[in-house]
């Protein structure tokens, strides 16, 4: 791990996506993005076990390629997200599992559509630096993917019956790219 310090990061939010994937039909891996989401990192390279993560998504941010007139409505409405009673998705690690020289799985507590279930991502660490004179912060880039059952979290509507892809796939496979902001580049006094 590069020489990056310990401590505080926030997500740089131009440089961070989150993408998720659903088969529809059995035809095509329908894919979909939340545009509003915040983490918040405690970071140690010399510890990363000890890491700690918590982001939150705006369901309501749910961005959609070409939707037809009323379907984000309908998505973000009581059949599927129901964000006017479920205003926000969380994730609050409570493990973090070295598995390489720059990957980890994290476990947290998922919540969504008013479930609290765990979920485990696949992390990368991307690599990082202490600062820049252009960037005077800390930088750091994860790469994250995972997956969970919807129907899980209380959202079953369209799931196929079984032995059938007639629907959509209660399996949602998620993407995340993240950079994080850190602690301020440490100067050296001048001589």
């Amino acid at each position: 791990i590069p020489d990056v310090p310990a401590g505080a990061y926030t997500l740089d939010k131009s440089h961070a996506s989150l993408v998720f994937t659903l088969n529809h039909l059995g035809f095509s891996h329908y894919t979909a993005a939340f545009s509003a989401f915040d983490a918040r990192l405690t970071f140690d390279p010399a510890r990363p076990e000890a890491s700690t993560l918590e982001a939150t998504i705006d369901p309501r941010s749910l961005t959609l390629p070409s939707p037809p007139a009323g379907f984000k409505d309908e998505l973000t409405g009581p059949q599927w997200l129901d964000a006017g009673q479920f205003p926000a998705i969380t994730f609050k690690s409570t493990k973090v599992e070295v598995t390489g020289a720059n990957t980890a799985m994290v476990t947290g507590d998922f919540s969504l559509h008013g479930v609290t279930r765990p979920v485990v991502l696949d992390v990368t660490f991307n690599g990082g630096y202490a600062g820049h004179p252009m960037d005077p912060h800390a930088r750091i880039g994860f790469s994250a993917k995972g997956s969970f059952n919807r129907s899980d979290f209380g959202i079953a509507y369209g799931v196929p019956a079984p032995g059938t892809t007639m629907g959509v796939s209660d399996a949602v496979t998620v993407a995340i790219e993240t950079e994080f902001s850190g602690p301020p580049l440490a100067t050296k006094p001048a001589a």
